[in-house]
C-alpha cells in the first residue's frame, strides 16, 4: 500500500506546527522522517493516525483520498503506528493488549483468548519475534514490549507502519534487534514511516529521507549523506559533531558516594548500594536506559529524596541530611532532566529564571532588596554570552524554543561558584546546534577543575562527554569503564550483564 500526504498543514492558534507538507512512502521502503524535537514529525503523524485533523491539505493510501475521523479509521485503513511511549496495559497478557479494542468473541460472547493466543504465535514466529503471549506485559523488557506493539498493529491488517521515535527506551542492542525488523517488515512489502532525530540510525535503515525543519519539509537527502551533511539540513546551518576535550586534569576526590540507597513511600527501591566517586576536573556520566535508578541518584544528589541511606560527601562535606537550600549554598549545580517541570517557572521572564536559586547577595540583592538593574544587566550579559535567542530578558522564559529555555537553565547554573555539576539529560529535546554548544560548555566546566556528573539516555552524548562511564541497571552498578570502552561493551552492561573484564 503506498502512503501519500499532499500539502497537509496544522496550525495550534498562530502555530504552524506543520506547514504544506508532502511526501510519498512506497510499499517495501523505509522512509525516514528526519528533525529536532518540535519539528513537526509526530503532528504530521498524529494527523496521518486521526488523532488530529489537517487544517489543510489530504491523505492518500493506493492514491485514494482518505477522510478520518479518529484513530479506528486509520486503524480500518491499514495504518497501524507504534508510539514511543507504548500504548499497552501493563498488567494484561500479551494476548489480551492484542486483542484490545478489536475483541473476537465465541458462541454467548465469551472473549476468544485462544485465537488471539494463535494470533500472537503465528506473527510471531513469521518475524521471528519470539513473544510468550501469555506472558503479562509488565514482566517482559522494554524490548519486547515494543515487539508487542508490533504485533498488535500487524494483528490488524496494517500495511503501513509508523514508527514514532522507537528507539527513545532501548539499549543499543534492542535498537539492533529493531532495526532488523524493520528490514523484515520491508521485505514483506509492509510501507514504514521512520521518525527519529538519531543520525546513526537513520542511515542504517532508511531507503529515503525527508528533512523537516520548524514545521516545513526543507529537503530529501539520500542515507549515504554523512551525520554532518544530515544534520547541516536539519539545523540550517553548518555544525560540527565532534565533541573536541584535552586528556582531564584529575585533582583530588571531590565527590564521594558510598552504599547510597533509596526507597520511594511505597517501599520500592530505586538505588540499592550505588559507590563512586568523582574527582575535580573529571566528568563521570552515567549511561542506562531511563527508569533505572538515574532520576533518583541526581534527587539524592540534590536533597530531593526523603528516604537515603548511605553517605555523600563533597569536598568532605556530608550531603545526606542537609536541605536543598544548603545544597545549593555548598556548590551544587543542577541542569535538571525536564526543564519546564524542574528547571524552569514559564511565565516568568527569562531574566527571573536567571536568578530562580540566587536570590541572595549581588548581583541580585542589595542592602536587603531586589537590585532590578544588577538583575537585568546580568541577564543581558548571560543572553549574549550564551547565545540565548529571545526578543529581550523581559520575555516569558515559555515563550522560547525548547533549545533556548535549555540554553537559560545552563546559563544560570554554570554561572554560580560551582563545586559539583549535576547534568541531568543536558541535551534533550534540543537542536544539534544548540547541543554543540552545551557539549562546549560541559568541556569548559571540566576542564576549569570542577568535578561533574553527566546522566544521558543517548550513549553517543555520554561517549563523547565522559572520562569514565557509570552503568547503571535495576537501581545498581553494573560497572564503571573507561570512556573509551566499545558501545557493544556499554550495551551489553545497560541489560545489566559485567561481561569479562569489567570491574564490579
Amino acid at each position: 500500500m503506498e502512503l501519500a500526504l499532499r500539502g497537509i498543514t496544522k496550525r495550534f492558534g498562530a502555530l504552524v506546527a506543520n506547514d504544506r507538507i508532502s511526501l510519498t512512502v512506497r510499499p517495501g521502503e523505509v522512509h525516514c522522517l528526519l528533525g529536532e524535537n518540535g519539528a513537526g514529525k509526530s503532528t504530521l503523524m498524529n494527523v496521518l493516525y486521526g488523532l488530529y485533523r489537517a487544517d489543510e491539505g489530504e491523505i492518500l493510501l493506493d492514491g485514494e483520498p482518505q477522510h478520518f475521523s479518529g484513530p479506528g479509521d486509520a486503524i480500518a485503513a491499514g495504518i497501524g503506528m507504534v508510539h514511543q511511549h507504548f500504548m499497552l496495559v501493563p498488567v494484561f497478557t500479551v494476548a489480551e493488549n492484542v486483542v484490545l479494542g478489536n475483541e473476537q468473541t465465541r458462541l454467548g460472547g465469551r472473549l476468544d483468548l485462544a485465537a488471539a493466543r494463535q494470533r500472537v504465535r503465528e506473527i510471531s514466529g513469521r518475524f521471528g519475534f519470539d513473544v510468550d503471549p501469555d506472558a503479562v506485559v509488565e514482566d517482559l523488557p522494554v524490548g519486547v514490549q515494543q515487539r508487542v506493539e508490533i504485533i498488535k498493529a500487524l494483528s490488524r491488517d496494517a500495511q503501513v507502519l509508523v514508527f514514532d521515535e522507537p528507539t527513545a527506551v532501548l539499549t543499543p542492542s534492542e535498537t539492533d534487534e529493531l532495526m532488523a525488523t524493520m528490514r523484515e517488515l520491508k521485505a514483506d512489502g509492509k510501507a514504514i514511516v521512520f521518525i527519529t532525530h538519531k543520525l546513526r540510525e537513520v542511515r542504517e535503515v532508511a531507503d529515503r529521507i525527508t528533512v523537516i525543519r520548524l514545521g516545513k519539509v526543507v529537503g530529501e537527502a539520500d542515507p549515504s549523506a554523512t551525520n554532518v551533511e544530515l544534520a547541516s539540513l536539519m539545523v540550517g546551518r553548518p555544525v560540527e559533531l565532534t565533541v573536541h576535550k584535552e586528556p582531564p586534569t584529575l585533582g583530588e576526590e571531590a565527590l564521594v558516594v558510598e552504599d547510597l540507597r533509596v526507597v520511594d513511600d511505597a517501599g520500592q527501591v530505586h538505588l540499592d548500594g550505588v559507590s563512586f566517586t568523582i574527582r575535580a576536573g573529571e566528568v563521570l556520566a552515567v549511561a542506562g536506559v531511563q527508569g533505572n535508578g538515574q532520576t533518583e541518584l541526581t534527587e539524592a544528589l540534590l536533597g530531593l529524596q526523603r528516604h537515603v541511606q548511605g553517605t555523600i560527601t563533597l569536598d568532605g562535606r556530608p550531603l545526606v541530611g542537609r536541605s536543598v537550600r544548603a545544597i545549593l549554598d555548598a556548590g551544587v549545580g543542577l541542569v535538571p532532566e525536564d526543564r519546564q517541570a524542574e528547571g524552569l517557572v514559564g511565565a516568568m521572564s527569562v531574566a527571573e529564571n536567571l536568578m530562580l536559586n540566587r536570590s541572595q547577595g549581588a548581583p541580585f540583592v542589595r542592602r536587603g532588596a531586589l537590585d532590578l538593574r544588577g538583575r537585568d544587566e546580568f541577564a543581558q550579559q548571560k543572553v549574549a554570552e550564551y547565545d540565548v535567542r529571545t526578543p529581550s530578558a523581559d520575555a516569558p522564559v515559555g515563550t522560547l524554543s525548547g533549545g533556548n529555555q535549555q540554553k537559560v537553565v545552563v546559563a544560570r547554573e554554570l554561572s554560580r561558584d560551582l563545586r559539583l555539576l549535576v547534568a541531568a539529560q543536558p541535551t534533550r529535546g534540543v537542536d544539534v546546534g544548540s547541543i554543540e554548544f552545551i557539549h562546549q560548555r560541559i568541556v569548559e566546566t571540566r576542564d576549569s577543575g570542577v568535578p561533574v556528573l553527566v546522566v544521558s539516555t543517548e550513549l553517543d552524548e555520554v561517549t563523547a562527554l565522559a572520562d569514565r562511564i557509570m552503568v547503571l541497571y535495576r537501581g545498581r552498578v553494573v560497572g564503571i569503564v573507561p570512556a573509551d570502552t566499545p558501545r557493544e561493551v556499554i550495551g551489553l552492561m545497560m541489560t545489566g550483564e559485567r561481561p569479562e573484564g569489567v570491574p564490579a
